[in-house]
């Protein structure tokens, strides 16, 4: 009985330090997602901004006990905006077995080159910013919380034709997401009976518009569209403003930055764009957004970090639907089940087919050295 009574105690104490370890490791348990952005390069700005905004919401979630029994971690990969770096930091996420979901990148090339490798090995992919429609069509795995530029060009093209604005010219990028602005916009003005003045497309990383404006000019559209971003927008509407051309500006959501603002100055007053995100909006949860990120960063959040701080916080809200034990393919299924997810940018539901976000966009104009939201035309 002795024996029974000591063999007794050593698995009692055994199964003790098992049931304890258990409960350890479930504690311990870290579920990794990918980040991959410029965060050097000519478009590191912006990868800083999804950084600093993806750490607020990931600090936001794992105090708030949605998902008990582990921890979240993200862990960033510098892209350079280069679809080469994208494909290697593809393959090294897919290889880190505790990354189950990946946010990013910042271009639609440069995402859909990640892309094709994520959708061949099936790990989910959410994108905050890549709006070329082709993005969510490589696959089942792909996602985006913006709105693409085949609901942006036509919805601009409604407001211009709306505010008596018959012919346009266009000035884009020459890039994946830059065509697919330019075809977006044309195909909504011409079919709102507007007429294309002139198409005229310039290098990335270029910053001389002059003969592109004096070009454009002869022809004396009642307003030139811009698709681009806010350090070429910013360099358009300073010479625009040193050869004395007093033609209107109107723009893709990708010029909304305070940066543009910073860089322009009186250039860019009237500059009209649409955005999925505005500051003064009184909901609380954009103010908190706004005030966390000011405080921490000592700058006004802008829709490129708004965009951010959402799809990692519908990534995050993913994971805890799918539970401790996530997979990837659970969190893909996770994702896809989104619905009216409240983000600082609106509402978010994806499509069930499509995986598109259904989302509102929001006029404004720059008055008065500062983004103001358009009520009218």
């Amino acid at each position: 009985m002795r024996k029974n009574a000591i063999l007794g105690a050593v698995l009692g104490a055994m199964l003790a330090t098992t049931a304890g370890a258990t409960v350890a490791q479930a504690a311990d348990r870290e579920i990794v997602i990918g980040y991959q952005a410029p965060l050097s390069g000519d478009r590191s700005q912006y990868g800083e901004m999804f950084r600093n905004a993806a750490q607020i919401k990931l600090e936001e979630f794992n105090a708030s006990g949605k998902l008990a029994g582990a921890k979240v971690a993200i862990t960033f990969e510098d892209s350079k905006d280069d679809p080469k770096e994208a494909r290697n930091i593809a393959h090294k996420f897919l290889d880190n077995t505790k990354i189950v979901g990946v946010i990013g990148d910042f271009s639609s090339t440069v995402s859909m080159a990640a892309g094709e490798i994520y959708a061949a090995e099936k790990m989910p992919q959410l994108s905050q910013t890549a709006s070329h429609p082709d993005f969510t069509k490589l696959s089942p795995w792909q996602f985006r919380n913006i709105t693409t530029q085949a609901f942006e060009g036509p919805y601009n093209a409604d407001w211009i034709i709306a505010a008596g604005k018959k012919t346009a010219a266009v000035i884009y990028i020459q890039n994946d997401w830059g065509i697919s602005a330019l075809d977006g916009f044309v195909s909504g003005f011409k079919a709102k009976g507007g007429k294309i003045t002139a198409t005229e497309a310039f290098n990335p990383g270029n910053r001389d518009f002059r003969s592109i404006l004096t070009k454009v000019a002869r022809q004396k559209p009642d307003v030139i569209y811009l698709a681009m971003f806010y350090e070429e927008g910013a360099a358009f509407a300073q010479q625009r403003e040193q050869l004395g051309i007093k033609i209107p500006l109107y723009g893709t959501s990708s010029l909304y930055s305070p940066k543009l603002i910073e860089l322009g100055r009186e250039s860019v007053e009237g500059l009209h764009l649409a955005t999925t995100f505005t500051p003064d909006n009184p909901d609380p949860a954009v103010q908190t957004f706004v005030k966390e990120y000011a405080a921490r960063f000592k700058s006004e959040p802008g829709m490129f970090a708004a965009q951010a701080y959402d799809a990692v916080g519908i990534m995050l809200d993913a994971v805890a639907k799918a539970g401790p034990s996530v997979t990837r393919e659970s969190l893909r299924d996770a994702l896809a089940a989104t619905t009216n997810y409240p983000g600082v940018t609106g509402a978010t539901s994806f499509d069930p087919v499509t995986r598109e976000p259904a989302k509102a966009l929001a006029k404004m104009m720059v008055k008065d050295g500062r983004f103001q939201v358009v009520t009218g035309p």
